[in-house]
């Protein structure tokens, strides 16, 4: 049985990633607050990414950093220390927990890394500047990875469009704004946690040996159609 470590697994995506591999591995999940799920494969260890040191583990399989931010303002009302924040939460925290675990990956079987980017990475869109700017970063880092790690682990992200979640819930406050969401992909859509954790699941497993290097845009359309 494999472990999967997965940073910020308490809520939102990280949470249906947890639960989608828990039946199958061992999950090690890494944040503030414990999990509501309970189950004899999941371990919680209690630790704040940007604060903390993370804890010691001797096997790890994969990796999943699912922290992230949501910082929407004007740029003129971005301060320095907005765009620090989105910078250390987005990227220097998976920096760390790359660094931390890569030991412990280099000697597991078919190791793999998971980090998250967002479609505004790709599609230029008012008041993203700061999370653009780092989650392209991380963007970045998955690419020199790749090509660095290979052929021993594979590394990969998703850029989801809006996600169903607490973290996105102020874009997602009203019927009106719902449909107006709705209507701006192509698809008519947008996403909810498990379809995020089913993609992710894809890319840890052996169906994805090819596959390293890549972001995977999960945008109901909105990047590439025009429509």
């Amino acid at each position: 049985m494999k472990t999967i470590v997965v940073i910020g697994g308490s809520k939102g995506i990280g949470k249906a990633i947890v639960k989608t591999f828990l039946d199958t591995h061992k999950v090690i999940n890494i944040s503030r607050s414990s999990p509501e799920e309970t189950h004899p494969n999941l371990t919680h260890m209690g630790c704040d990414i940007l604060k903390d040191e993370l804890p010691d583990i001797t096997i790890v399989d994969a990796l999943v950093y699912c922290p992230g931010s949501i910082n929407l303002k004007p740029f003129a009302r971005l301060s320095l220390e907005d765009f620090r924040e989105d910078f250390e939460i987005n990227l220097i925290g998976a920096v760390k927990a790359v660094q931390k675990y890569l030991d412990p990956l280099k000697k597991a079987e078919s190791p793999s890394i998971l980090l998250f980017s967002t479609v505004a990475s790709k599609l230029g869109m008012p008041y993203h500047a700061s999370i653009a700017s780092a989650k392209s970063g991380v963007e970045g880092l998955v690419k020199s990875l790749g090509a660095e790690l290979a052929p021993t682990i594979r590394i990969n992200a998703i850029a989801p469009t809006v996600t169903d979640t607490q973290l996105a819930s102020k874009l997602l406050r009203n019927e009106k704004m719902i449909d107006n969401i709705k209507e701006r992909h192509p698809l008519k859509k947008f996403l909810n946690p498990k379809e995020v954790a089913e993609m992710a699941q894809f890319l840890l497993s052996e169906k994805a040996a090819s596959i390293s290097g890549q972001i995977f845009e999960m945008d109901y359309g909105i990047v590439t159609f025009k429509i």
